[in-house]
């Protein structure tokens, strides 16, 4: 393999107590909700939802509702490039991990700790580039949007190359699922296919730029919508989906992540009705309900541009050369 890359592999405890570190993304979904006054309360409260939404997943062998609790690790991952010594943030993601209150015959309470899914939630620098800063350069002063013929491929071969490299498999049993919001400009119908912890499939009328860009680091895509759920989620996920993972796996990734848009997207994860065979995503949507979680949508849209920025001035300029020479020699 190229040795031009070398990952550092770090990981921290998202609870109450959490604070980002200065390498973190501030839009990130957990680093959004570590800020300002509210943030122990906020940390909280979105971790008790998560545990409530998988106990109602998780219903077998559950009567009270609280068999299941679920403990998630922030991953970092740091990039040297080219030996240099200097490491860049190239990744963020998620892991869960199911703890397992369950009662023996006498009585006493034994705590078994289930590996989750990791990837769930994903951050990425290079992402912010490609979106707030490339895109826009190829299309200024253009009468119809277009997207560059190499939009995404750095990136993408940058996540193959790491989810293929001995860091990751020296971490990692299983290959990541990261799981998004459904796009606002598309058209989702419901199939017949109803699996018993993802819920119903859903299909969209045609292909988002989201898609696009996550193929090229590899990823499928599927749309399903679990029950107790309002609108489907987006799993982009390696392999097979339905297969290589557990039903308690998927639950965690569901219900650490359906949170997560709740608090972010409630005009859509949280709305009052439930969407139907055909769905269409609506922003601007009134009739839904708020969390008891505080947070500043208009400041997290402004800060991806400077997220871009730093991506720009300290990854893509300064080693701009071995970049391209590397990306167009990959092969995996």
């Amino acid at each position: 393999m190229n040795k031009d890359f070398a990952f550092t592999i770090k990981n921290i405890s998202l609870d109450e107590n959490y604070h980002p570190s200065d390498s973190t993304r501030a839009t990130t979904n957990f680093a959004n909700l570590a800020r300002g006054e509210s943030r122990q309360q906020n940390l909280s409260n979105t971790l008790k939802m998560i545990d409530n939404s998988f106990n109602a997943l998780a219903y077998w062998d559950n009567p009270k509702g609280d068999r299941y609790s679920v403990e998630l690790e922030i991953i970092s991952v740091d990039m040297d490039v080219a030996g240099s010594g200097e490491t860049f943030p190239s990744i963020e993601i998620l892991k869960t991990n199911i703890v397992d209150h369950k009662t023996n015959i006498v009585d006493h309470k034994t705590n078994e700790r289930i590996e989750g899914i990791v990837g769930n939630n994903f951050s990425s620098y290079v992402r912010d580039y490609d979106f707030s800063i490339l895109l826009g350069e190829h299309n200024k002063g253009q009468s119809q949007f277009s997207i560059p013929d190499n939009f995404g491929e750095l990136h993408g071969k940058l996540f193959k190359y790491f989810v293929n490299s001995n860091a990751y498999k020296g971490h990692f049993k299983k290959l990541p699922v990261i799981c998004l919001s459904v796009s606002d400009n598309k058209t989702y119908y419901r199939t017949e296919n109803q699996h018993p912890v993802l819920g119903y499939e859903y299909q969209p009328n045609e292909s988002s730029l989201t898609e696009q860009y996550f193929k090229k680091m590899g990823l499928q895509v599927r749309y399903f919508m679990p029950p107790n759920s309002v609108a489907p989620l987006a799993f982009f996920f390696f392999g097979d989906l339905l297969n290589d993972y557990s039903n308690l796996e998927l639950i965690s990734t569901i219900s650490t992540m359906e949170t997560f848009q709740k608090i972010y997207r409630p005009e859509i994860y949280n709305a009052n009705a439930v969407a139907g065979h055909c769905y269409q995503p609506n922003l601007s949507n009134l009739d839904h309900s708020l969390t008891q979680i505080v947070y500043d949508r208009e400041e997290r849209s402004k800060l991806a541009f400077k997220q871009a920025k730093f991506a720009e001035e300290h990854f893509i300029k300064p080693y701009q050369t071995v970049l391209e020479q590397w990306s167009a020699n990959y092969a995996l």
